[in-house]
């Protein structure tokens, strides 16, 4: 078998010729993810004065969801357990969590285990944080002994982002185009 590269003439510039699985969901492709949409505008959904997300794919039908988190303020921004693994990538500014000794800074990679609790910090001369994050499962919010104090996930998401787009008039079904 050789690759595209391998490959020369006009056979490797054939598309596909036969169907894609029936029932398939479309793919979903945002474009300028790292400019366009890091522009302050009404599509960053608000969970707080302060911080805000903006989904790029909502997988109800796998409970997982991919979203930029953008946070606006110093200090905790959350104590949670996680059910799932969590991937992280760091657009802007820097954050920590205070049970462990690094720090995920601008361009930096970051995977969470599921099971794990930690502390969301954002140091004080953060004036934005801006992280991609893939998150599997949920988050269980907890007080410092692991108490349960609410929770996230694909589901309320979906919710918080349909309320939010039908309240700046763009309809509740604008986060169709995000979910999966």
């Amino acid at each position: 078998m050789s690759t595209v590269s391998e490959k020369r003439g006009d056979e490797a510039a054939i598309p596909y010729q036969l169907p894609q699985p029936a029932f398939m969901s479309p793919d979903i492709v945002h474009l300028g993810v790292l400019d366009k949409w890091l522009e302050d505008d009404n599509l960053w959904v608000p969970m707080t004065k302060t911080v805000a997300f903006k989904p790029l794919l909502l997988c109800a039908s796998q409970g997982y969801y991919v979203n930029l988190l953008r946070v606006r303020q110093s200090g905790v921004l959350s104590r949670h357990r996680h059910t799932g693994p969590v991937h992280a990538m760091v657009l802007k500014g820097r954050w920590y969590y205070l049970e462990h000794d690094w720090v995920a800074e601008l361009n930096s990679y970051a995977h969470e285990p599921a099971g794990e609790t930690h502390t969301l910090f954002v140091p004080e001369d953060v004036e934005e944080m801006i992280t991609w994050f893939h998150v599997t499962g949920g988050y269980t919010y907890v007080d410092p002994q692991g108490v349960a104090v609410g929770y996230e996930d694909v589901f309320t998401k979906i919710e918080a982002a349909r309320n939010y787009y039908e309240e700046i008039g763009l309809g509740a079904d604008y986060v169709k185009q995000f979910i999966r």
